[in-house]
């Protein structure tokens, strides 16, 4: 009896982790590297370093990953700028639930932090948060810093320089040209229309990079 309740349970285990496995698959053959298909994108992932409001590294590496076909859109918002001499910065992309909660710890405010019950739609991989850069990649004046948690982040506040609050305008048009949607407590974020149809993801980083250098050989 003791026998087969025992082999019971290892066949159940090893179904368990096929399913896992073809379900982790699934998932991660949606998310693309943005830089895979515009490699002139600049990449800087806050979280991947400790500047950013945590004041830890939260990300295993510095990767922009996105729905493909979000992936795609952002990619046009890109060139569209460039024909302005401009061109995107990736503050933010893809964010797995575990690092949503962390967040949450520490600031359980949905105006600025998504609540991991719900989950984000960073963890869907389907919102940015960018700026503008020029043509040689420096930064242009917006109304703050990134995480910035006051009122003047809003993506409407007029408490900013006037060219603050025209590149503002500028980055906001491009975004909105190709199926991005602002919000009003950050300048910075964007989601991407129909976004909550995605799943919520907690894949780390540093397995899409094992499966992606697995493919590799």
């Amino acid at each position: 009896m003791q026998r087969k309740l025992y082999h019971k349970i290892i066949i159940l285990l090893a179904n368990f982790l096929i399913l896992s496995s073809v379900l982790f698959a699934q998932e991660s053959i949606d998310l693309v590297d943005v830089t895979t298909l515009d490699s002139t994108i600049v990449v800087d992932l806050r979280y991947a370093t400790k500047h950013n409001f945590m004041e830890d590294t939260l990300y295993s590496a510095n990767i922009c990953l996105l729905r493909r076909n979000v992936a795609e859109q952002l990619v046009k918002v890109h060139q569209r700028l460039r024909n302005l001499n401009l061109g995107l910065k990736i503050w933010d992309a893809y964010r797995p639930l575990s690092v949503q909660k962390k967040m949450w710890e520490k600031i359980p405010d949905p105006r600025y932090v998504a609540d991991p019950a719900r989950g984000s739609n960073h963890n869907r991989a389907a919102a940015v948060d960018v700026t503008l850069v020029d043509s040689k990649g420096n930064e242009l004046e917006m109304p703050t810093e990134f995480d910035d948690f006051s009122q003047r982040a809003r993506s409407d506040c007029p408490d900013a320089s006037e060219r603050a609050k025209q590149n503002r305008t500028i980055l906001q048009q491009a975004m909105t040209a190709h199926g991005f949607l602002t919000i009003s407590s950050e300048w910075w974020h964007f989601n991407y229309i129909g976004c909550h149809d995605y799943s919520v993801l907690d894949v780390p980083l540093e397995k899409f990079l094992k499966a992606k250098a697995s493919q590799k050989r």
